[in-house]
């Protein structure tokens, strides 16, 4: 069984070649990422007389939220993370944690999550959730600070309480919680245990222009969830990208090594992460991509330059068109244009253009 240490256990490894990537909760996907990314980096090595590996991945358990970007500056242990780009971006404005457009670097941009609301039946739309009690996920998490920046942009106002998804299923049972708010890479495998039958649904979220800067519009199918969603339904929400950071060590440290290590077999192994017994978000991973606005880890530009890797010249508008005709939707003229817009936008940055 996969090592889930928690971060208050940490304590640098005396192996020097272990390098630890703090991530949420372990049913999130950035944990599953994670998890993965040790399983195959651990594979095909040398080992040394003692058995000893030349690189070790290690899977931290986190807090979530602005405790992963404080763990990854701070502690010894934590090399990188996995965030939420929009959450970073706060971050650098508020300067809650300093100046972290000098103290962090970006590996790569990762994969999407999506925003889920899991309601009771009588919850047919946003509108409804107005005044009521809704779960924004754990104090201080990923979820309960982005749920409050979309809904708040949404001019939605409900009644914050703030428990884990178990407790929050638990009170929508009883009726004393009218929906639960989690943002994580679909499929989640939690919801597994839920049904339409059981009165439980997911709700739609629209897309409006309070929204365009920061987040994307995606939808859910049966395919993802088929216990909650019926074989022609399409459920719309939106989604906001992932990225690996790290903190922004001195070239001489042991630290940069460790990572320039990383890299270096990272990024030489991306290909074996497209097999089809991997997370189905590796499909979204490029990691040529580029995150505006912020510095990339030095060996992971050289790298990526080295060998000229960047996205291939695709045809954004075609494929803008298809995602229309597979979501159903009918915009006007000018609505088909802003939306076309933000998709470029998505798509120049998923494939480093």
């Amino acid at each position: 069984m996969q090592t889930m240490p928690r971060l208050a256990q940490v304590e640098r490894s005396p192996n020097t070649n272990t390098v630890g990537i703090v991530t949420g909760r372990p049913n999130g996907t950035d944990f599953a990422i994670a998890h993965e990314i040790s399983t195959v980096l651990a594979t095909g090595q040398e080992t040394g007389p003692r058995g000893e590996v030349g690189l070790r991945i290690l899977p931290m358990v986190g807090k979530g939220g602005i405790q992963n970007v404080r763990d990854v500056l701070t502690l010894p242990g934590a090399d990188m993370g996995i965030t939420p780009k929009i959450l970073l971006d706060h971050l650098r404005a508020s300067k809650e944690l300093g100046d972290i457009s000098k103290s962090l670097v970006y590996i790569a941009p990762l994969f999407h999550e999506e925003l889920h609301i899991l309601a009771r039946p009588e919850i047919r739309n946003l509108a409804d959730l107005a005044g009521k009690h809704v779960n924004f996920g754990e104090e201080d998490s990923g979820t309960q600070i982005l749920a409050r920046d979309i809904l708040g942009r949404l001019g939605l106002k409900a009644t914050e309480i703030n428990v884990d998804q178990n407790a929050a299923a638990e009170g929508m049972r009883k009726g004393d919680i009218a929906a639960t708010v989690f943002i994580t890479g679909k499929p989640a495998r939690w919801l597994e245990r839920y049904a339409r039958e059981d009165g439980f649904h997911l709700v739609p979220v629209p897309y409006t222009s309070s929204l365009e800067e920061d987040y994307l519009p995606t939808t859910f199918t049966h395919q993802d969830y088929p216990s909650l969603i019926a074989t022609d339904e399409r459920i719309a929400t939106l989604a906001v990208g992932s990225v690996l950071i790290a903190s922004n060590s001195p070239r001489t440290s042991e630290r940069y090594r460790r990572l320039e290590t990383f890299v270096n077999a990272f990024f030489s192994r991306i290909s074996e992460f497209e097999s089809p017994t991997r997370h189905p978000k590796w499909k979204e991973v490029n990691v040529a991509a580029v995150w505006p606005g912020w510095r990339r880890f030095a060996p992971a530009e050289r790298w990526l330059k080295q060998r000229r890797l960047a996205a291939p010249d695709t045809d954004a508008r075609a494929e803008f068109e298809r995602y229309l005709d597979q979501s159903g939707n009918v915009p006007s003229a000018t609505e088909r244009e802003r939306l076309f817009q933000g998709f470029l936008r998505w798509w120049r940055e998923r494939k480093g253009r």
